[in-house]
C-alpha cells in the first residue's frame, strides 16, 4: 500500500492549472463584450460555444468516454449548467463592469465552499472573500449603481456555477479532460437555438468569425480543458475558495481591455480577495488530494 504524501508540486499543479484558465477565460470575455454590437450576448454565446466543442471535439475525442446511465446523466447535467452559466453571464456584462459581474457570479462557488467546508481555517478565507465581495459590489452608492436586471443574470449564472463545481468534479471523475468535451457540445447544442433565434443571419458576418474563435479557445476550450483536470485534483472546497480570484483578474482585464475603472474601495475589495486565495492555495499543502488524481 502506497502511503507516501503528495508533494508540494503535485499539490501547486492544479493551483496552477486554475490560474490559467481563470485568466484566460476573463480574457476572452473581454474579447466576447466586443461582439454583442454584432451579434448579441446570445449570439456570442452561441458561437463560441459552436467553435469550442468543435476544437475540443478534435483534441479531446470525446468519444472515447465511456458512459453508463448514471454518467450520462450526470454529464448532461454538467453540461446545461455550463451553457446556462455562459448565456447568463453575457448578458450580465452586457450592462454590468465585467470585474463586478465576475464578483455576483461568485457568489456560486462561495456558496459551495461554504457548504462544503469542514475546517475552521477554511472559513477565515472564505470571510476574506465575502468582505471582498460585499466592497467590490457598490449596492447602495448612487454613483456606482449596478443594474438590476445585469445583476440578476450575474447571480443567476453563479447558481449555475455552482451546478457546473459539483456536476464536473463528479463527471470528471470517471472521464477527465473528456467530460469538459462532451459538457462544451451539450452546452453547445442548448444554447446555439437560442443563439440563431436571437442573431439570425448576423451569425454568418464574416468579421464575426475570427473574434468567435479567438473567444472560443480562450474562454471555453482551453480554461475549461484545464479546470477539468484540476477540478479532479483537489476538493470542491478548494476549487470554489480559489475561484475567489476570479473577480480580481475580471476586473483587471476589464480595465486593461475595456477601460472599466475602479474605485478605491472596489481596489481594496480585490486585495481582500487576493489575500482569501493565497491563503486557499497555502492550505491546500495540508489537505489531502481526492482518490481520483491517485488512479
Amino acid at each position: 500500500m502506497n502511503t507516501a504524501k503528495p508533494s508540494l508540486a503535485s499539490s501547486l499543479f492544479p493551483v496552477g492549472l486554475l490560474v490559467i484558465a481563470m485568466v484566460s477565460i476573463q480574457s476572452g470575455a473581454s474579447l466576447a463584450k466586443q461582439m454583442f454590437p454584432l451579434v448579441g450576448a446570445q449570439g456570442t454565446t452561441a458561437l463560441r460555444l459552436l467553435f469550442a466543442s468543435v476544437i475540443m471535439l478534435l483534441l479531446l475525442r470525446p468519444w472515447r468516454a465511456k458512459l453508463d446511465a448514471g454518467s450520462l446523466r450526470t454529464v448532461m447535467v454538467y453540461g446545461l449548467s455550463l451553457g446556462c452559466m455562459n448565456l447568463m453571464f453575457y448578458l450580465a456584462v452586457r450592462t454590468v463592469p465585467l470585474g463586478i459581474a465576475v464578483a455576483l457570479e461568485f457568489t456560486g462557488p462561495l456558496a459551495v465552499a461554504i457548504y462544503a467546508s469542514r475546517r475552521a481555517i477554511d472559513f477565515l478565507w472564505i470571510g476574506l472573500a465575502v468582505f471582498g465581495l460585499v466592497l467590490l459590489v457598490p449596492i447602495g452608492h448612487t454613483h456606482d449603481a449596478v443594474d438590476l436586471v445585469g445583476a440578476g443574470y450575474a447571480l443567476a449564472a453563479g447558481a449555475f456555477w455552482a451546478m457546473y463545481i459539483i456536476y464536473g468534479q463528479k463527471a470528471g471523475h470517471d472521464n477527465g479532460v473528456q467530460t469538459a468535451a462532451l459538457g462544451v457540445i451539450i452546452a453547445a447544442l442548448f444554447v446555439a437555438p437560442v443563439g440563431i433565434i436571437h442573431a439570425g443571419a448576423a451569425l454568418l458576418n464574416p468579421a464575426v468569425i475570427p473574434l468567435a474563435i479567438g473567444v472560443a479557445v480562450l474562454s471555453t476550450a482551453l480554461p475549461y480543458s484545464l479546470e477539468m483536470v484540476a477540478l479532479t485534483r483537489m476538493p470542491a472546497r478548494t476549487f470554489g475558495t480559489l475561484m475567489s480570484i476570479e473577480p480580481a483578474i475580471g476586473a483587471v482585464c476589464g480595465l486593461l481591455f475595456l477601460h472599466e475603472t475602479l474605485s478605491v474601495t472596489q481596489w481594496l475589495a480585490i486585495a481582500s480577495i487576493i489575500a482569501a486565495s493565497i491563503g486557499a492555495t497555502l492550505t491546500l499543502r495540508k489537505q489531502s488530494i481526492p482518490a481520483v488524481a491517485m488512479d
